[in-house]
């Protein structure tokens, strides 16, 4: 028969002891994670969404969110990009909204063709540029940047 006194030992029982980590010991050295997408890819999936924006109308409000999301938290080069995509979207809008009231007097054809050149311009001109990893020369400019 064991004794109560003689299964206790300085003071401590028998079961099992359950260790607890401290903090210090658990801290890890962390890494900022890595994008799944880079800055520079992610400018040009927005071109390439306002592209597709054309055929299908729903993605190009895609493309000036993720823009708006990124413009602030990047560098110069790609912050042009996303402003000029920015103005590119409410720009080309405007245009729309004029243009389709327009079209019952037949001159919101004409405005409608100019909006249709003028974004696809700016679109194909900015895939170069986002390629060639060059700013946007006036990103805030009303013609072609």
């Amino acid at each position: 028969m064991i004794d109560a006194s003689a299964a206790e030992t300085n003071g401590r029982s028998l079961s099992p002891t359950i260790l607890v980590a401290t903090e210090a010991a658990m801290t890890l050295a962390s890494e900022t994670p890595r994008p799944i997408v880079s800055d520079n890819a992610l400018a040009l999936i927005v071109y390439v969404l306002y592209c597709v924006g054309y055929f299908t109308g729903g993605l190009a409000p895609i493309g000036v969110i993720i823009a708006h999301v990124k413009v602030d938290d990047t560098d110069a080069v790609l912050r042009s990009h996303y402003q000029f995509q920015i103005r590119n979207f409410w720009i080309g809008l405007l245009y729309i909204a004029i243009g389709i009231p327009l079209s019952m007097v037949l001159i919101g054809i004409a405005v409608l063709a100019w909006w249709f050149v003028w974004s696809l311009i700016r679109i194909i001109k900015g895939i170069i540029a986002v390629n060639e990893y060059k700013p946007v020369a006036n990103p805030g400019s009303w013609l072609f940047g």
